[in-house]
């Protein structure tokens, strides 16, 4: 420990120091908000009925390019030319249900700088939102002044968007890895080959970590299935987040929504009667008192998988906007000794997040393991021995 201390002083001295010789160092700031102030004018200049111009001062756009990086996406923009304002990309499949079904390439977009054309309908895509709207050949969209969100008609969306590809590519991915598993066990007699060794310790992992110590050695293979689907498809939709094509699939509402709501359906319809007993008249508490307890009770089903859905949405979601605003001040300290410093602390955290996918995907499983198992686990009560 007296050896670990010594770094972690020196490199927090250092960091002290340092502060305020970014201060002193970052001498273009003012430069900056002076050139922010009359981008605002420009800018301002550039908004008609219910639209809105592009971001022209650095912060605005940082802090538009962290909102676009956490949304969803029609398309995969990699890199972008501010001077052309060309992106290289590719674009994916919209498809859209209004007056029959409507296909179409997300190119036509432009990047959301155009009006696309569908069998005489014409759609835009928002930029603050990332929803494709129905418009006029023009494009206008018209916004509610009381609530800012736009009026115009939102058609059902099918579209394959970059959370529907990587949740494809990680079913594709599980489905080859552990078939191919499963097949080096029945052609090795029990012995992993192939790249799903890998993967062999933590599903044993799952198994004698996670399953049966919440759920029980008698019924845990009827959830294992499930368990290890759940761990490897919220780990792999981790690691696809941390790559740089902004996919942020766990950091989806609906996408963490779809999960808990699997847990809650799992656990109540392969609950058995001494779980519902003990959630509507509580043995081994006096009478009036079950009486109280069992709207709390029932309250509780719903609180669980509520939980589930918001513990893995916020973390992944909050680990997203941190390290992109943490690698957003490289751009804006426009010095040596900040930009480096910002550069160190996003590698630290991009590590961190690392271990945060792991244990995200671990977390999620484990409470399901262990709501399962207090639905099927079997009481023994003496209700007369009880007043």
């Amino acid at each position: 420990m007296v050896i670990l201390k010594r770094p972690l002083r020196l490199i927090l001295v250092a960091f002290l120091a340092c502060l305020p010789l970014v201060s002193f160092a970052n001498q273009e700031v003012d430069s900056l908000q002076v050139h922010e102030e009359a981008t605002h004018e420009v800018a301002a200049e550039g908004h008609h009925e219910g639209g809105h111009a592009e971001p022209a001062d650095l912060k605005s756009k940082i802090k538009a390019f962290i909102n676009h990086h956490v949304l969803d996406s029609h398309d995969f923009s990699l890199t972008q030319d501010d001077e052309t304002g060309e992106n290289w990309g590719f674009p994916l499949p919209v498809i859209l249900w209004d007056n029959g079904l409507q296909i179409f390439s997300s190119a036509k977009f432009h990047h959301g700088k155009e009006v696309a054309e569908s069998n005489g309908n014409y759609y835009v895509l928002n930029h603050h939102d990332g929803k494709i709207y129905k418009t006029d050949a023009t494009g206008t969209i018209h916004e509610n002044e009381e609530t800012g969100h736009p009026d115009n008609i939102r058609p059902i969306d099918f579209s394959i968007t970059k959370t529907v590809v990587s949740i494809i590519v990680a079913a594709i991915l599980m489905f080859f890895i552990f078939t191919g598993l499963a097949k080096s066990y029945a052609k090795n007699g029990g012995i992993a080959s192939g790249v799903g060794r890998f993967f062999e310790p933590l599903v044993v992992y799952v198994r004698d970590e996670i399953a049966i110590p919440n759920i029980g050695e008698k019924k845990y293979k009827n959830y294992m299935s499930y368990l290890l689907t759940i761990f490897f498809f919220v780990l792999f939709l981790n690691i696809f987040g941390l790559t740089p094509l902004g996919i942020n699939a766990t950091g989806n509402f609906t996408i963490t929504f779809s999960l808990a709501i699997l847990t809650f359906l799992i656990t109540n319809l392969t609950a058995n009667k001494e779980y519902w007993g003990h959630i509507f008249w509580m043995p081994g508490v006096p009478k009036p008192m079950r009486i109280i307890l069992a709207p709390i009770e029932l309250l509780g089903i719903f609180i669980k998988p509520f939980s589930l859905m918001i513990r893995l949405y916020a973390n992944i979601f909050a680990g997203h906007i941190v390290l992109m605003s943490i690698i957003a001040l490289m751009f804006i300290f426009k010095s040596w000794i900040g930009s480096s410093l910002s550069f160190g602390l996003a590698f630290v955290l991009s590590i961190l997040e690392i271990l945060v996918a792991f244990l995200q995907a671990y977390i999620f499983t484990m409470l399901s393991a262990l709501y399962f198992g207090a639905a099927v686990q079997e009481h023994h009560h003496e209700e007369e021995g009880h007043h």
